[in-house]
């Protein structure tokens, strides 16, 4: 009777519970292959060779960034600092290889000797400085981009061609950033499993004082570990950097939290002692195959959001079942899985505080205030971002123009972080500035910070962009649905009136982006022949421009035409669109910057609609000073705008 029970048990519930423990045991893996599944059944375009490649290029940044930052977490440690660090190490080669002059191939060492010093010294304010690596790595991140900033003086830097090489593809398929991933993530497979400093990472997230009395050099080991993060950043920071021809000092902001997350998804407990290689790719791919497959999707970019993070949670989730199936296996045996129920909660938790704390600590960034005390006129001005050459250009108008009338003019970066440019208002307002210049993340979200300036009797001019529910003295800005109309017109024309198009569409909320939108739209009625395909934010970046554009191609890639509402998109795009653009596939930019300008005169953009970002800023301050005088302007000031070809370049360069 006893044996009748047995083929029951090994039957179907048998089978049942081996692909339960097959799914527990691989969580990671299983959510990378329900998602390929949900977005093949969504989308016919995603399950290409193409796309996939696509996808695992743009894994490859975070993926070698996380290969770093899983040697810190798997000892128990963290670094926020590795996306600085990449910027740092990728403006440190262009600059040596263009500026100062240095063989390129020594340029490469000195950059990635720039990784491994910076991580060398988070190391040693951790190990010896006795600083919480949160802390000392938080510190790096600040120093770092200062540094970046510093050495580019804002502005994006070319990269050597020999290096960019790093960014293209091999038999006009293969992409070198995947085989670069590949490469570095053996190479850390093989630390963590094959060495002796990677059985010391395991040991010392295990239990440090344990290893420590066991004879470990636990201090000597953490300055190795985070000199092997720095390494790691540094190598990201090249490839991306080579991705895009040119060195951004302000490229790979916020990648550090997306490093985090590959590690935990894949498996890694913050707690430490927990996590391989392995694990981490597959995190990487989880975040990259999201976004490219709702890229794809033509979800909202506001959706897109919510839905990372929802998956990121299921995923992590998913490992904490595992881990309780793994302790619930062994529980009466010889030993416990490493991962315990209790470390698997205290890990996930550990993620929450994580993840709310680094927000809390990067959105109180403060302001640099640079100014004499000289003068009787103070002028505080909040630029969106200076990891654009149109407020680079900006500033640097506003700035003469305060020389000249001896202004006190403080100038700050709200890095695109609509909750930085709302401290920055506040700041302002409780300095006591005669006035404010505001060029708008967002229209909507700066509102608040100018009504609290309008309560404290100090007027606000906005630069650029419109300020929604709020009193501002003026507006000066160009005329942006004139440019959009002259942008479609232009884009018409070269088509003949007929094909189709994309449309890349700037930071969602700002009034340059509705109004280029709208005045583009408005002159595409005119050609009933030609059709808007697909249109996507890609927020006014050019790495953006790039992946957004190049996971369009996919769904639509006999497109003849593109617009985007900025140079930097425009320049993405040409970069996705490779031999195609100027030639089968004119693109029509906005701004009219130097890097848009030099590729209208190259023939890769074919127009460009350009603005007086300069002569902005210099309107911009004169309009401050008359509203801080109590003077009567204008509510509105329009600045013209003209449309580039590379029949007139020449006028404008």
């Amino acid at each position: 009777m006893a044996t009748d029970t047995h083929p029951s048990k090994t039957g179907a519930g048998g089978a049942g519970h081996t692909l339960r423990r097959l799914l527990l045991d691989n969580g990671a893996l299983s959510a990378l292959v329900v998602l390929l599944v949900a977005m093949s059944l969504l989308s016919g375009d995603f399950l290409t060779t193409q796309n996939l490649l696509n996808v695992g290029v743009q894994a490859a940044v975070t993926a070698i960034l996380a290969f770093g930052v899983t040697f810190v977490i798997v000892s128990a440690g963290i670094d926020l600092s590795v996306g600085s660090v990449a910027a740092l190490s990728a403006t440190v080669l262009a600059w040596s290889a263009t500026s100062a002059g240095v063989p390129v191939w020594l340029a490469v060492v000195i950059a990635v000797a720039t990784g491994i010093a910076c991580g060398f010294v988070s190391g040693a304010l951790v190990a010896y400085g006795k600083l919480p690596s949160f802390i000392a790595t938080l510190a790096m991140l600040s120093v770092a981009r200062g540094l970046s900033l510093v050495i580019s003086q804002g502005r994006p830097i070319p990269f050597p061609d020999s290096v960019s090489v790093l960014g293209d593809t091999l038999g006009g398929w293969l992409p070198v950033p995947v085989l670069v991933m590949i490469a570095m993530g053996l190479i850390a497979a093989l630390i963590l499993a094959r060495t002796y400093i990677g059985r010391s990472m395991y040991a010392i997230g295990g239990n440090e004082e344990a290893a420590r009395l066991s004879g470990l050099r636990v201090k000597k080991q953490k300055l190795a570990i985070y000199a092997l993060s720095g390494l790691f950043a540094a190598v990201a920071g090249i490839v991306l950097a080579s991705r895009l021809v040119s060195a951004q000092p302000q490229a790979a902001q916020g990648y550090e939290l997306d490093a985090i997350a590959a590690v935990v998804i894949g498996g890694a407990s913050l707690a430490g002692g927990v996590g391989k290689a392995s694990g981490t790719l597959i995190g990487a791919l989880i975040l990259a195959v999201l976004r490219n497959g709702l890229n794809l999707l033509s979800v909202s970019a506001f959706w897109q959001q919510v839905v990372i993070g929802v998956v990121i949670a299921l995923a992590v989730l998913l490992d904490t079942l595992r881990r309780k199936a793994g302790s619930g296996a062994s529980a009466g045996g010889a030993s416990a899985a490493p991962g315990s129920p209790g470390k698997g909660r205290k890990g996930a938790m550990q993620l929450g505080i994580a993840v709310v704390c680094l927000a809390a600590v990067i959105a109180a960034v403060t302001f640099f205030k640079s100014g004499s005390s000289g003068t009787t006129t103070k002028v505080g001005m909040s630029l969106s971002t200076l990891n654009n050459p149109f407020f680079v250009q900006m500033k640097e108008g506003a700035q003469q123009e305060a020389e000249k009338a001896g202004i006190d003019l403080t100038v700050t970066d709200a890095q695109n972080d609509a909750s930085q440019q709302a401290n920055q208002l506040e700041n302002f307002t409780s300095s006591g500035v005669d006035s404010v210049i505001v060029n708008p993340v967002d229209s909507d979200a700066v509102g608040p910070g100018v009504r609290n300036a309008n309560k404290a009797d100090i007027p606000v001019v906005a630069a650029d962009r419109g300020v929604n529910k709020a009193e501002t003295a003026t507006l000066v800005a160009s005329d942006n649905v004139a440019g959009g109309k002259l942008a479609a017109k232009t884009l018409a024309d070269r088509l003949g009136g007929k094909g189709s198009i994309i449309v890349l569409q700037g930071t969602a909320g700002t009034s340059a982006s509705r109004e280029r939108g709208a005045g583009f739209a408005a002159g595409m009625k005119a050609y009933p022949g030609i059709k808007i395909v697909a249109t996507q934010p890609a927020d006014f970046d050019r790495t953006k421009g790039l992946d957004v554009m190049t996971n369009l191609l996919q769904s639509h890639p006999d497109i003849n035409g593109v617009f985007a509402e900025n140079d930097e998109m425009a320049l993405g795009a040409v970069k996705a669109l490779g031999s195609k653009a100027g030639k089968s596939v004119p693109v029509v930019g906005f701004d009219g910057t130097p890097d848009g300008l030099t590729a209208v005169e190259a023939g890769t953009l074919y127009a460009s609609v350009a603005q007086q970002p300069g002569e902005l800023g210099k309107i911009a301050v004169q309009n401050a000073v008359k509203a801080a005088d109590g003077k009567k302007i204008d509510s509105m000031v329009k600045v013209p705008v003209k449309v580039v070809t590379r029949q007139n370049v020449a006028d404008f360069s």
